[in-house]
């Protein structure tokens, strides 16, 4: 089992930035996949960014050069720094983990979910 706690999220004006944290209770070297998904209000959670143990990283295009993802294996912990945030950004934003020692779940595991919400 793997618990994932995020933190980071809050109020802030469009432009502005927040940075997302995702603390993980196993080391994150054992994870090969790591992930932020985004649920904006009445819409379908979708991924917004992910990195794989090797640091290879995919982007939705909505995020594309604003977000970055990054994950530090001492502190076992994934980030997601997000500038020149948009109203549209505002959303629920869950990590996700999955591949752990090479073996894949289903659904992988998930955080509780962090607010963001962008101000216009």
């Amino acid at each position: 089992q793997v618990q994932l706690v995020e933190s980071g999220g809050g109020l802030v004006q469009a432009g502005g930035s927040l940075t997302l944290s995702c603390a993980s209770s196993v080391s994150i070297a054992r994870i090969n996949l790591m992930a932020w998904y985004r649920q904006r209000p009445g819409r379908k959670r979708e991924l917004a960014a992910g990195i794989s143990s090797s640091g290879s990283t995919n982007y939705a295009e909505s995020v594309k050069g604003r977000f970055t993802i990054s994950r530090d294996n001492d502190k076992n912990t994934m980030f997601l720094r997000m500038s020149s945030l948009k109203p549209e950004d505002t959303a629920v934003y869950y990590c996700n983990a999955d591949f752990v020692d090479g073996i894949p779940y289903s659904d992988g595991f998930w955080g509780q979910g962090t607010q963001v919400t962008v101000s216009s």
